[in-house]
């Protein structure tokens, strides 16, 4: 690895955990977690800004397939996994029980960013999966943080739990699986393309999550075991990080 891509990682992890500093002595009323989504919404509009800056061909984004990650991509990346460290330090922190979804997840991720920026390749579809991750991370973290400020069960907490089942759906698992099929059948490092399909394999596991939680918001009617399903369904999206 690169002596520049450790220097970016270290100053990431130092960065992204002032920024939690500085918004905790901003929000001091607010929960560990209201200003953890803060800091993890910032990370995923990032993320998804570099990940389109770094594409090299609008006509095939994920292209060239298999080839050696250019210096824009490697930064990227670097940046990401300063981001997954100081999170997944943070989870581990914040929950009472260890989420072991959650947990795998970051763990998976981690070790296949390590791989690409150890291998200097696959940038084009490390790429295209940042930017399939992340594009509905911000939705994820606004329903959290609605709840939070006291908009619990209205349209508008309605409509970001839509907007992020939505976003999560046609991101992880209609262009998802496009990525992971190409990032097996290329010449890829064995390690990436483990990575690539343990992470598309979690993605569908929160899938059915989401749609259990959606069929029940959609259909719902006031009754005296209404609250208990609504605790359930909060439960479920809060063991879903992005």
């Amino acid at each position: 690895m690169e002596d520049y891509i450790k220097k970016t990682i270290v100053v990431g992890v130092l960065s992204w955990t002032t920024t939690f500093v500085v918004v905790r002595k901003t929000f001091p009323k607010r929960s560990f977690d209201f200003c953890n989504r803060i800091v993890s919404t910032i990370h995923a509009i990032l993320a998804v800004t570099l990940a389109t800056l770094s594409v090299q061909d609008w006509k095939c984004p994920i292209c060239p397939v298999a080839a050696k990650s250019s210096h824009q991509q490697m930064q990227a990346l670097a940046v990401s996994l300063s981001y997954l460290i100081y999170d997944l330090v943070c989870c581990l922190l914040m929950e009472e029980k260890v989420s072991w979804d959650n947990t795998i997840h970051h763990l998976v991720s981690i070790v296949g960013v390590i791989a690409g920026l150890s291998y200097q390749k696959c940038g084009s579809e490390m790429m295209g999966a940042a930017w399939v991750t992340e594009m509905s991370s911000p939705f994820l973290h606004l329903r959290e943080i609605l709840k939070e400020l006291g908009y619990r069960d209205t349209p508008l907490n309605l409509a970001a739990d839509i907007l992020f089942a939505s976003i999560f759906t046609f991101a992880r698992m209609m262009i998802g699986p496009c990525i992971t099929y190409v990032t097996l059948t290329s010449n890829n490092p064995f390690l990436i393309k483990a990575m690539g399909l343990s992470l598309q394999l979690v993605c569908a596991f929160w899938f059915f999550k989401i749609v259990r939680m959606m069929k029940y918001k959609l259909t719902k009617k006031k009754s005296p075991t209404s609250k208990n399903g609504i605790k359930h369904t909060n439960n479920i999206m809060k063991k879903i990080a992005n």
